[in-house]
């Protein structure tokens, strides 16, 4: 059977030539316009950047006209595990397409994931041959974090964000997440947003453009900005 196809709104670079490729991965019951806008308030920092973000495969099961990675009644850990794998060939597939369209390769491409879309920028983008040049993660979590590969070296930097007052994903998801990157030897930063639920704020988007910029451009090897809060320990 062949690998669904998908597709969803993009905003060209700003400077008119791409040098770069960011991919927004949408939460559960959302859509690719859903974090577009992120890419329109990204395009100063980021002018050579061409923006794309997928409606992932699946209609919602719990929102009509929009769109799932993967069904998911509640945050269990065997659900969103067999759902990853199973949604993973598919974002693979589109990464590798929007890549050669742009004439790009895969240290030129950042994953910027919300909820359900950070479970599979994670995925895909800790498991790619070539790992992209940053992971970006807004309330969402590792998936299976005992069955992370090593990364003794050539790891992606990764920048973990959550609200302290999330009901959806608790807030706990952010430290075993960033205590399981740590582990495994990825470059992490986090930051515990206080008084933000399910989403992402001012400063946090701000801080993601921030650390594209400077990863894209040399300046930043690791995640590690400033304005953040906390590094994990390992």
């Amino acid at each position: 059977m062949p690998t669904p196809k998908i597709d969803g709104p993009r905003l060209a670079p700003a400077s008119g030539s791409a040098r770069q490729l960011v991919v927004f991965l949408h939460g559960y019951g959302a859509d690719g316009n859903d974090l577009l806008a992120l890419g329109r308030q990204w395009q100063a920092l980021l002018p050579d950047a061409a923006f794309v973000s997928p409606n992932a495969p699946e209609p919602c099961d719990s929102a009509p006209g929009r769109y799932q990675w993967f069904a998911l009644a509640r945050i269990d850990p065997n659900e969103t595990q067999r759902g990853t794998e199973a949604a993973a060939p598919i974002l693979e597939a589109f990464l590798a397409q929007e890549l050669e369209r742009l004439n790009l390769s895969p240290d030129n491409l950042a994953l910027v994931g919300f909820s359900q879309g950070t479970m599979m920028a994670l995925h895909v983008g800790l498991r790619s041959a070539i790992p992209p040049a940053a992971i970006i993660g807004y309330s969402g979590m590792v998936v299976a974090p005992e069955r992370l590969p090593k990364f003794p070296k050539g790891a992606p930097p990764v920048y973990l964000q959550h609200g302290d007052q999330d009901q959806v994903i608790p807030v706990q998801a952010l430290f075993l997440s960033a205590g399981a990157l740590g582990a495994a030897g990825l470059p992490v930063q986090w930051r515990m947003a206080t008084g933000l639920g399910h989403g992402i704020d001012p400063q946090g988007l701000a801080l993601g453009g921030i650390l594209l910029a400077g990863i894209f451009s040399g300046q930043i090897k690791s995640p590690c900005v400033p304005v953040c809060s906390s590094y994990p320990k390992t």
